[in-house]
């Protein structure tokens, strides 16, 4: 007696070549694009193109919005800010914003980026 797909003792058997599939049944998975948000932005990227920045080349990809470029001002206060706590909070990102005339998001992305700078410059000290 042969058991239904994806039963215990079917996947058993499929693991050893046992289990047969039925005609027009596939063992494995098909790929199913995904919905909402992601979707779109996926569908507006020329095909067998990463993201920009992943790769991709320059001034090519899926449009968006432009890297910022930090003013010498911005970065001395956003590095003085990093120097006194590598983690942000909501009070000091509103104020860094409100100063410093960028988003909390930008602000939010910054610290996320310099941390990461700072990982890896202390574990190529070592």
């Amino acid at each position: 007696m042969e058991k239904g797909p994806f039963s215990v003792e079917w996947l058993a058997q499929s693991s050893r070549g046992g289990a047969r599939e039925t005609p027009g049944e596939c063992r494995w998975f098909r790929w199913v694009p995904p919905l909402g948000a992601a979707a779109t932005a996926l569908s507006r990227e020329a095909p067998g193109r990463g993201s920009a920045g992943h790769g991709a080349e320059p001034g090519g990809g899926a449009p968006g919005r432009a890297r910022t470029k930090f003013s010498a001002a911005q970065l001395r206060e956003l590095e003085r800010s990093f120097r006194e706590q590598r983690y942000i909070g909501a009070g000091e990102k509103r104020r860094l914003a409100a100063e410093l005339n960028l988003s909390q998001s930008q602000i939010k992305t910054w610290f996320q980026n310099r941390r990461m700078k700072f990982k890896r410059q202390t574990q190529d000290a070592r």
